[in-house]
């Protein structure tokens, strides 16, 4: 390896999807949350699915950050997301039923906003050919359309459901004008507004008590010395600024966000963590230069279980891009990859990583921001011999087979960035953490 993650004691580091997603952000936020005080998410909604496994036991957790699993870490969630009440109240029911009491350190921004049944009903009105759902390939969760209100000024936060006659107000006049749009534009049915009522009354009464000021929280927790890591979703390059638009999801993904998320400064952070699976995968439409549609790419399909957390849609899987992650290094300043799924290549005799592009004859030495470009894109690969065993009961770099460690410098090398932890498993403990 070229160089190993540091000893050193960080303060605020932030883990970040470095491809479309998926990538196992989850496993690593739950794997380093035991260090810390504080886990905080700072944008996306429920349309992220985060999976950790110990004891057996299998967690996936959509909109609570990770770091709920570990017994005295206190969660935040930023004022960056868009909050579905009733899937957060699932969440809470099932940790609790888990032993965990996630009420006890929960905060939630009072900026956050909230998706109701209409931004959902809006998103999938029109039929197959005509919904957001169906043109762009999203989670049909109302993501957008939340995200719209918000920029509309228009959007329901947090605080509104603290003072029930405003929230009275705004609610009538949001829920007249979308179901206007949705019977006269769309032809689709009005949404039940005593329903959107109940849903909120019952949604206040549990957590009124968590909804703080979770900017003032963090500052002062950052002050009194308190150690801090901030979960992102989604990847780098579903951001809606940087990433493949338009098949790209509504928040910005990459390490702006962090900042209007929750309100930190840039020179807070301390170390960033690029979360990289070991190959590629994404969900939906969207370019994808180094995908496998044969039975290379079902292969890592079936040995990866990609299928989405939140959706169970199947993912597109192909070989290790290592343009996409090195937009995502120079983006969001990442200096530490923690390598995920690893595990999943041990069954092939020959691995390959797509090491750059050819675009009309010519060689590309970056990544392409013109969509059009993707339609002409080849990609060039370099191949390295498979270990071919199963290298999960692995504990240590050293006892790593050759050939692995062989790909894990390829990939150091294309990217440019030490890695400084290996997934080798789905499980907690099932990680080599380099020092």
């Amino acid at each position: 390896m070229t160089a190993t993650a540091s000893k050193k004691t960080y303060s605020v580091q932030l883990i970040i999807g470095s491809q479309w997603g998926d990538e196992g952000k989850g496993k690593i936020v739950d794997l380093l949350g035991k260090d810390v005080d504080i886990v905080a998410r700072y944008q996306g909604g429920p349309n992220a699915g985060h999976t950790v496994k110990f004891n057996n036991t299998q967690y996936i957790l959509h909109q609570i950050p990770s770091g709920i699993l570990r017994p005295d870490t206190d969660c935040i969630i930023g004022n960056g997301l868009v909050i579905n009440p009733e899937s957060l109240m699932n969440e809470i029911d099932t940790l609790t039923k888990a032993g965990i009491d996630a009420l006890k350190r929960l905060y939630i921004s009072l900026n956050a906003h909230l998706i109701l049944d209409y931004h959902i009903a809006v998103e999938c009105a029109g039929g197959s050919g005509e919904s957001t759902a169906s043109t762009i390939g999203t989670t049909g969760r109302g993501i957008g359309p939340a995200y719209a209100d918000k920029i509309s000024r228009i959007g329901i936060r947090m605080q509104d459901l603290l003072y029930p006659e405003q929230l009275k107000e705004k609610l009538n006049r949001n829920i007249k004008l979308k179901n206007d749009i949705l019977q006269s534009v769309y032809g689709a049915d009005k949404v039940d507004e005593q329903k959107i009522y109940d849903l909120l009354s019952r949604f206040t009464a549990i957590v009124k008590n968590n909804i703080v000021d979770t900017q003032s929280m963090l500052i002062e927790a950052l002050k009194s010395g308190k150690k801090v890591l901030l979960e992102g979703a989604q990847g780098t390059h579903l951001d809606i600024d940087f990433g493949t638009y338009p098949y790209v999801t509504s928040s910005n993904t990459t390490v702006g966000g962090v900042f209007t998320g929750l309100g930190i400064a840039p020179n807070q952070i301390d170390r960033i963590i690029g979360i990289v699976k070991a190959y590629t995968t994404r969900v939906g439409k969207g370019p994808f230069p180094s995908e496998l549609t044969g039975d290379t790419g079902d292969a890592l399909r079936k040995k990866g279980s990609e299928f989405g957390a939140t959706t169970g849609r199947p993912r597109r899987c192909g070989w290790f891009d290592s343009m996409v992650v090195r937009y995502a290094v120079e983006t969001n300043g990442i200096d530490t990859m923690a390598i995920t799924k690893l595990d999943v290549l041990d069954i092939f005799d020959e691995i390959k990583i797509c090491t750059g592009y050819q675009y009309k004859g010519k060689k590309l030495s970056y990544f392409p921001k013109d969509f059009n470009v993707f339609d002409n894109i080849e990609p060039i690969y370099q191949s390295v011999k498979g270990w071919k065993q199963s290298i999960a009961h692995v504990r240590s770099y050293e006892e790593l087979p050759v050939e692995t460690k062989d790909y894990l410098k390829l990939l150091e090398d294309t990217v440019q960035v030490p890695v400084g932890f290996i997934s080798v498993g789905p499980n907690r403990e099932e990680t080599i953490i380099l020092s």
